[in-house]
């Protein structure tokens, strides 16, 4: 081979050296894992605990039986407006009655008995006093056994008086007692308010509820001027609501509106479950009641109608935020001040997941876990420590950690669970996962 074309052979094998590098270096420039940007910027937060309960009227009254008795008349429907004091519905009074009649009959027993005690009496206060006059006048004439005789006399009629006047004010507790007895046949409207439930018919028995509220219950009556809704919160959330907190409820009866209101009261103690009640062992997470007055009740709405509440706990005005998807959790070593760069990077490196043996035994080696998001720089992903406040629906706000401006991972959900410090990222050209999980 001549001179020349070795030469030639030699230049076109170096051209194609240097096609190959720069083709890889191309390739490994375009290569990487698609994720979605997202620059951090500031936006108004709003965190908000959402609950499901009932409608309920602030003030309710259940009309129970105290009496047992057929009823015989009801002069009310379910859903009837009533005023304080209506007639409601009425119970057989005819054993009421005629138990009226014998205590008035033994109430007249007893004070004509009252009457003839104090006639006794009295008469024996004169027998005494004219043997006590004849005593002084003449001893001879009356003896000593006469006048004791006497005494004794007014002594006895007089206790029989004390005993009559007793006997009488049993009897006229017994009238009385009587008289209460029958006015409970006629039972009146309490206050004023809507009947939302009628649970007998007429001919029905009505039997005091003594073991069961439920069993002597007639009817509710429910002051609808003020309609609450009660909500079960969980007891992680329950800490982050005050009394005063503004709430929107959905009814889905009204399933178009939505009702404003606010938190009027939270309860103290949690909802006493069946298992709690009978002493058991409950592991479940507890919930509490917290009560909501609406602003603009619905002119048709009805007690025990399903609901659900978003109480706004918290509010931010253009604040630092990033997305919820975006902040994940890495295991971190703490490192000793020796081991520590020049510089003091506050970079937080990844780390794999510690070993059994030293989870079980703990130790200056032992991992804990960050929260942080990977910040984008020249197309490396990088994980930051981060601290966060509120969570509104989509974003978190951010108190330190990252800047206004900064690139970060925003998703998708499986690619930020994987990733890894120092991986090379590009942006994907489609952002299809809007879960909006925490990974």
């Amino acid at each position: 081979m001549s001179k020349r074309n070795k030469v030639l052979l030699g230049g076109g094998g170096a051209v194609l050296l240097v096609v190959l590098v720069m083709v890889s270096a191309s390739a490994k420039r375009d290569k990487g894992i698609e994720v979605r940007f997202e620059t951090v910027g500031r936006r108004d937060l709003v965190a908000a605990v959402t609950a499901s309960g009932k409608i309920q009227p602030k003030k309710k009254v259940d009309v129970s039986a105290d009496i047992t008795g057929r009823i015989t008349r009801i002069a009310v429907r379910e859903g009837d407006l009533v005023q304080k004091g209506q007639f409601l519905l009425q119970i057989d009074p005819t054993i009421y009655q005629a138990n009226l009649q014998r205590a008035t009959a033994a109430m007249s027993s007893a004070e004509a008995g009252a009457v003839q005690a104090r006639a006794n009496r009295d008469q024996s206060q004169r027998s005494l006093q004219r043997t006590k006059e004849l005593r002084e006048q003449n001893p001879n004439l009356v003896s000593q056994e006469q006048l004791e005789q006497a005494q004794t006399a007014f002594d006895i009629a007089d206790a029989n008086f004390t005993a009559a006047q007793h006997v009488v004010e049993q009897a006229r507790a017994g009238l009385q007692e009587a008289r209460d007895q029958l006015s409970k046949t006629h039972l009146i409207a309490p206050m004023a308010g809507r009947v939302t439930r009628l649970a007998v018919e007429e001919g029905e028995v009505a039997v005091p509820g003594t073991f069961s509220r439920e069993t002597g219950l007639l009817l509710t009556i429910s002051d609808l001027s003020v309609i609450q809704t009660t909500v079960n919160v969980d007891e992680t959330d329950v800490v982050r609501v005050n009394i005063g907190d503004s709430v929107e409820v959905t009814i889905d009866a009204f399933p178009d509106t939505t009702f404003v209101g606010r938190v009027t009261k939270v309860s103290n103690s949690a909802i006493l479950t069946a298992a709690s009640a009978a002493g058991g062992q409950n592991d479940r997470a507890v919930d509490y009641e917290v009560e909501i007055t609406l602003s603009n009740p619905p002119g048709e709405v009805r007690p025990d109608l399903s609901a659900t509440a978003r109480i706004v706990t918290d509010t931010r005005k253009q604040t630092l935020a990033i997305p919820i998807i975006a902040l994940t959790v890495r295991e971190n070593t703490p490192v000793s001040t020796e081991q520590k760069p020049a510089g003091g990077s506050n970079t937080a490196q990844a780390a794999p997941a510690p070993s059994s043996d030293t989870s079980k035994h703990g130790g200056a080696a032992a991992k804990k876990e960050t929260e942080g998001v990977f910040l984008v720089r020249n197309g490396v992903a990088t994980f930051h420590p981060v601290k966060v406040g509120i969570a509104g629906e989509e974003h978190f706000e951010v108190v330190e950690g990252v800047q206004a401006g900064d690139t970060i991972v925003a998703g998708p959900y499986q690619a930020i669970r994987d990733l890894k410090e120092g991986a090379h990222v590009k942006p994907s050209r489609e952002s299809s996962d809007t879960t909006g999980r925490r990974p």
